[in-house]
């Protein structure tokens, strides 16, 4: 693979989309100084590349009942670079992120739910996965930020 630049058009583009997952497009043009149908061109080349994987909407979790936020650090007894344990937490109810990491323990996972109860009942259901070893949890008392958004200010590299 090699690996090609994302020029200026391409970061703002990108930047509008990250900030309104609902502009349009001819918003979008209006704002880089392009074509309706160039910018949905460009928007379509960036998903066929990749660098666009999704939209999504952004519910806010205390209106929805799951305002007690924690992440878990999970130590397992898996060969080194297995992530099957990864798929099997990322399965669990609440489980909103899982990233395999190196150290001691192996998965990192956020997760959401409503109360402390909540979690234990998750963390039962962690724990009842084979090859867990043990559990270390923090919760979150306030989130300062949260966001997916990646800065683009600097020169991005992406794959072909």
């Amino acid at each position: 693979m090699t690996k090609r630049k994302i020029d200026e058009t391409d970061r703002r583009i990108l930047t509008i989309l990250q900030n309104s997952g609902r502009v349009s497009n001819a918003d979008i043009a209006r704002k880089v100084g392009m074509a309706p149908s160039a910018v949905l061109e460009r928007v379509r080349k960036l998903e066929r590349k990749g660098v666009l994987t999704g939209y999504e909407a952004i519910v806010n979790p205390k209106a929805v009942g799951r305002s007690l936020t924690a992440f878990i650090f999970v130590n397992v007894n898996e060969g080194v670079g297995a992530t099957s344990t990864g798929e099997e937490l990322s399965r669990v109810p609440g489980v909103l992120e899982v990233h395999y990491c190196a150290g001691r323990d192996s998965y990192l996972i956020k997760v959401r739910s409503e109360d402390t109860d909540g979690l234990a009942i998750m963390l039962g259901q962690i724990g009842r996965i084979e090859t867990v070893r043990d559990t270390n949890s923090t919760i979150v008392l306030n989130t300062i930020k949260e966001s997916r958004a990646i800065p683009l200010e600097e020169e991005e590299d992406y794959e072909s």
